[in-house]
């Protein structure tokens, strides 16, 4: 968590309570570098081929992708990959690419499984992650001398993390805010590890390189992404709930704010004016007994008040 401190000796100090960082996107989005969990790093050493076996396994023509043995798909893919690159048939290129992606399809749902109880249901994002690895198997290059599994967990892991950032967020900060936040939490991790201490929020942004300002405003979408909800209980019996704390419209407040405003150009109103906003306000006449309070027709009255009115919304907005 980030402490906040004053930078600035001209300006009215700070106080320093410590402020807490923002996790809420990162809770839900694990960085890369604390990605890494047995369950993926067993999809990989499973997927490492033998490749002198290669030469073992079934003709592509007779093969069912759903029985290769996980020690086997490394070699299989990048056979049918490197025939769908010499395929000059579109459409069984494309056959051969979803050959592909059935293959791994385990791992799709293994990805988008990790992140499951994070706010989007999961099989949408065993649907992105899907669709992620469609997309690798139709875009995947060989000659760049990238295994096929690498490129596609790279792109599975980001078009699910892009399903959080895009239709995650309940109250949707915008993206520049979204991107500090993530980054103020890594770099509180980092300055906590290297400090031994909570860094402030000056600390902060100096390693991020932007201003205090920034970095508090990311601080401040703190739970944007998943809101505490109104029926959180409250209270050291928990005999309330939040939503019990939150005040109702004050409408005795709204009519003092109104009469706080208006005194000051009323009084500027010629008496005539005034008298008339009187009776038709404060004494609810009609305007017919307006008019003949004051000796006046009706649509004289109609006059004045539409003039008045029209002038004081002006000198209000």
């Amino acid at each position: 968590m980030l402490t906040t401190s004053t930078t600035n000796p001209a300006a009215t100090p700070r106080t320093a309570p410590r402020v807490a960082a923002q996790r809420s996107s990162d809770e839900n989005l694990p960085h890369d570098d604390t990605d890494r969990d047995s369950d993926t790093d067993t999809d990989r050493v499973d997927a490492v081929d033998d490749v002198d076996g290669i030469d073992e396994l079934p003709d592509d023509d007779l093969l069912d992708v759903r029985d290769v043995a996980p020690r086997d798909r490394t070699a299989v893919s990048g056979r049918l990959l490197a025939r769908a690159a010499a395929e000059t048939d579109p459409v069984e290129r494309k056959r051969l690419q979803d050959e592909v992606v059935v293959l791994h399809m385990g791992l799709a749902r293994a990805i988008a499984a990790r992140y499951r109880g994070r706010g989007i249901p999961e099989e949408d994002l065993a649907q992105a992650a899907a669709m992620a690895l469609l997309k690798a198997a139709r875009h995947f290059d060989a000659s760049r001398g990238v295994e096929f599994l690498s490129y596609a967990v790279v792109t599975m892991k980001g078009e699910v993390k892009r399903q959080f950032r895009d239709f995650g967020w309940m109250v949707r900060p915008p993206r520049p805010v979204q991107k500090l936040q993530s980054d103020v939490s890594r770099a509180d991790a980092d300055l906590t590890h290297r400090l031994g201490r909570s860094p402030t929020v000056a600390e902060v942004a100096h390693h991020l390189d932007v201003s205090e300002d920034e970095v508090l405003e990311a601080l401040s979408a703190d739970g944007c992404f998943t809101p505490t909800s109104l029926d959180t209980p409250v209270g050291s019996d928990g005999g309330a709930v939040l939503g019990d704390l939150l005040p109702d419209d004050d409408t005795g407040m709204t009519e003092a704010e109104a009469r706080v405003m208006l005194a000051p150009v009323v009084r500027a109103l010629p008496e005539r004016d005034r008298e008339v906003l009187y009776l038709r306000f404060f004494r609810q006449q009609t305007q017919a007994q307006i008019a003949e309070e004051i000796g006046v027709t009706q649509m004289q009255v109609s006059r004045i008040l539409a003039r008045v009115l029209t002038q004081l919304r002006g000198q209000l907005g």
